[in-house]
């Protein structure tokens, strides 16, 4: 596993001009997991979010090999998403992912939904304690979701 910007496989933060391919990550992988999610925003949308929001505010990171599979986006003390295709699930993609978090961080937060089982089980899983539950009603999905916290 290697760690710079022109790797050929492996982990590397990623660019503007990925942030396309991060938006399908993201949309086919919570499609996958989630299928009981609405899906408020149109393809387009998941796009222009991804350029316009996510990637001036977090270090959007992926893994690479030969296109991306997964990827984290993380900003000080907070993962804001984490997704690892479904066809590469279960291989370690997710754990190198957030390993770049918390070899960063001294303390991350990071929300998901209290239905995500698979999810639940992979942070607490990597040291994440869950410490707030919700009734949803702040998000946009209007989903139950869990706080989780982790310190080095």
């Amino acid at each position: 596993m290697t760690q710079g910007g022109d790797c050929a496989l492996g982990l590397k933060r990623l660019s503007l001009p990925e942030m396309d391919q991060v938006a399908i990550i993201h949309r086919t992988a919570s499609s996958e997991a989630l299928p009981w999610l609405p899906r408020l925003h149109t393809p387009a949308e998941d796009k222009a979010f991804f350029r316009d929001r996510v990637f001036p505010a977090c270090e959007v990171w992926g893994w690479v090999g030969p296109a991306i599979a997964g990827f984290i986006a993380l900003r000080t003390g907070w993962v804001d998403h984490l997704f690892v295709l479904p066809d590469h699930q279960g291989k370690g993609l997710g754990t190198a992912l957030l390993g770049v978090a918390k070899a960063s961080q001294p303390v991350l937060r990071l929300w998901t939904f209290q239905r995500n089982a698979p999810a639940r089980r992979f942070y607490e899983k990597h040291g994440f304690v869950a410490i707030q539950e919700t009734d949803g009603s702040d998000n946009e999905e209007r989903e139950p979701d869990v706080l989780y916290h982790w310190e080095r």
